[in-house]
């Protein structure tokens, strides 16, 4: 079984390059804004709507960066091979989501999130220079940016 999932790099003017740091299932994960594929649903219309449902913000989404060339079994459902998208992203209003100056410094609204569901994410900026694989948890983020970052 598939398990097809999009996600989107915006970086801004200055080279910052905005991350969701999440709590998920008991660990914490940096990863690139996004989430999984709706059936009936292209995969961009899928990265308009997670950024619209995570930010409440639109954005454009322009070139294709990478699409998983390789087997990732998923990391919460073994049975499940995950098919990862990425592209770039532009905002097309500025960002009124919070975005916090350190990992996991999730607020008094997102551990309400936490408290009834187990989850919750925040948004943060890494600058450029501190920017690459490592500053991402997930196998496939690592590679898209690194590949992202030999790019520019």
């Amino acid at each position: 079984m598939f398990n097809v999932r999009v996600y989107g790099l915006l970086i801004d003017n200055n080279k910052n390059v905005l991350v969701s740091d999440e709590y998920i299932r008991g660990s914490y994960y940096t990863k690139f804004p996004g989430g999984g594929l709706e059936f009936g649903e292209g995969t961009r219309d899928c990265l308009r709507r997670e950024f619209m449902e995570e930010m409440n913000l639109e954005v454009e989404i322009t070139d294709h960066i990478y699409t998983t060339d390789f087997f990732q079994m998923s990391a919460f459902t073994p049975d499940q091979q995950i098919i990862a998208i990425y592209y770039f992203v532009k905002p097309l209003a500025p960002i009124t989501a919070p975005l916090r100056d350190t990992p996991f410094a999730f607020d008094e609204r997102q551990m309400e999130v936490y408290k009834s569901t187990g989850e919750t994410e925040t948004f943060r900026m890494i600058e450029w220079n501190d920017f690459s694989g490592d500053a991402v948890t997930l196998p496939i983020d690592k590679i898209v940016a690194d590949i992202v970052k030999a790019r520019m």
